[in-house]
């Protein structure tokens, strides 16, 4: 059964910085992506990055390019997300995935969720 452990996420002003972090086990996930989605209140859930198993390829949305990044150890069946440059408008529960990343996403397991909050 595969399983995804976040860590990270937080409290931080506008601005300032965070870092998640996403590992898998109890599974093979040679096809996959890893990577990131958010749901701020009252919106729908959306795409933030994912990143091929290994590591080859990655995808950032729009709303969140030039200030996130997506990378991953393999080694570890783990990915990051670090967060730089942060706005009040990033404030939202973010939930690892591991999964296809297309358009609908194709999602094997979620994480448990992590909340990231931005004050102005």
């Amino acid at each position: 059964q595969v399983q995804l452990v976040e860590s990270g996420g937080g409290l931080v002003q506008a601005g300032g910085s965070l870092t998640l972090s996403c590992t898998a086990s109890g599974g093979t996930f040679s096809t996959d992506a890893m990577g990131w989605f958010r749901q701020a209140p009252g919106k729908e859930r959306e795409i933030v990055a994912a990143i091929t198993w290994r590591g080859s390829s990655t995808r950032i949305a729009n709303s969140v390019l030039g200030r996130f990044t997506i990378s991953k150890e393999n080694a570890e069946d783990t990915a990051y997300l670090q967060m730089t440059n942060l706005k009040p408008e990033d404030t939202a529960v973010y939930y690892c995935a591991v999964g296809v990343f297309s358009s609908p996403p194709q999602i094997r397991a979620w994480g448990q969720g992590t909340q990231v909050t931005v004050s102005s």
